[in-house]
């Protein structure tokens, strides 16, 4: 499993952001954008007190562009060639939409723009409740905790429940938690599996929570700017998090675990009777891999010299450990859960590739 930050750490960076933090539900014509000579954008907002400038990330850049239904590369391209041009295009869209946009800011710099149905669940909330609960599971320890740009992971394992997948192939019980503040995902709460032999971690496809960042319509006044607190944030999502513990401890559990187990240890009998070479393509195809990872899943199988499915599944959550990127690492993480639950057809289409 790719290794992250500290929970200590984590911890300072999630109140270091708190007071940073502010969001703001604001009627789209209210909105200008600015580009200057260097390709640097900024958003004004008007509001009852003045007008507010923020600068803009890459992200909320894309969702910006995504909500005004002009193609980021257009989108770049102008910023990059034409700045005049697309302040002109998208104000003028700004101007004609009627739809109101939750600005989501972090010292002085919107990272997200949302729709104004989105319900904020955010992370030091989601951390405040359920950390506690994962540091009282017995044996419990942070295998891994990071916090990227869009999201936040807490990956813990208990050596409470452990199983033998094959000789000398130890793997004890763990759970992956991840949340999006910008957008870019749901939170969510799945099994994970981690093998003490080689540190791999998968993390299940099933019996997992997922809850969808989408409530109510928020009410303000007509065409006023409203911002939201942290206080209010907090009490709107206070139920919600309870929940979340109970879901914590049923991730956990020695039925869950044991479900999970099992499908890895029947994919020690489903052999690789192709080419591997041409295995590896197929699922690289199948799951948008890049070039660099395929290479590197293909170079695990070879190392790992088991033609099997179990043997693919480690190779890829193998190799999760080597990728830069944590939110990548986490997705091929959870590839190999993926790979448990396909269909025969599909297997075989990769198995028997020649």
């Amino acid at each position: 499993m790719k290794n992250g930050r500290s929970l200590i750490d984590l911890a300072h960076e999630l109140e270091r952001q708190l007071p940073a933090k502010k969001d703001l539900l604001v009627p789209s014509s209210l909105m200008r954008y600015q580009t200057d000579e260097r390709g640097n954008c900024s958003v004004a907002v008007d509001g009852a007190d003045g007008t507010s400038t923020f600068g803009i990330t890459d992200l909320a850049r894309r969702q910006l562009a995504d909500k005004l239904r002009i193609p980021y590369a257009y989108f770049e391209r102008m910023r990059s060639e034409q700045p005049t041009l697309l302040d002109e295009n998208v104000n003028a869209w700004l101007q004609a939409d009627d739809d109101r946009r939750m600005l989501r800011t972090l010292s002085g710099e919107v990272r997200a723009v949302l729709s104004d149905r989105y319900r904020r669940l955010d992370n030091y909330d989601l951390a405040r409740h359920v950390v506690p609960l994962l540091q009282r599971l017995p044996g419990a320890r942070f295998e891994s905790v990071e916090l990227t740009a869009t999201r936040m992971y807490l990956k813990v394992v208990t050596s409470r429940v452990e199983y033998e997948l094959a000789p000398g192939d130890v793997a004890q019980a763990g759970v992956a938690i991840s949340n999006s503040e910008v957008g870019c995902g749901t939170l969510s709460v799945q099994p994970l599996v981690f093998r003490l032999v080689c540190r791999n971690g998968l993390v299940a496809s099933d019996n997992a929570l997922r809850k969808t960042h989408v409530g109510r319509i928020h009410e303000s006044a007509e065409g006023a700017v409203v911002t939201y607190r942290d206080d209010t944030l907090r009490a709107d999502d206070e139920a919600f998090f309870l929940k979340v513990r109970d879901i914590v401890e049923a991730a956990v559990s020695e039925a869950t675990f044991m479900q999970v187990a099992r499908k890895m240890q029947r994919m020690l009998g489903m052999p690789l009777t192709g080419d591997p070479v041409r295995s590896v393509e197929v699922l690289a195809n199948r799951y948008d891999l890049n070039d660099a990872e395929r290479a590197g899943v293909l170079r695990q199988v070879i190392a790992g010299g088991d033609m099997s499915g179990y043997g693919l599944v480690n190779a890829v959550t193998h190799y999760a450990q080597y990728v830069e990127d944590y939110d990548r690492a986490t997705e091929l993480e959870a590839l190999g859960g993926k790979l448990l639950d396909l269909p025969t057809r599909q297997w075989q289409e990769i198995a028997h590739a020649a």
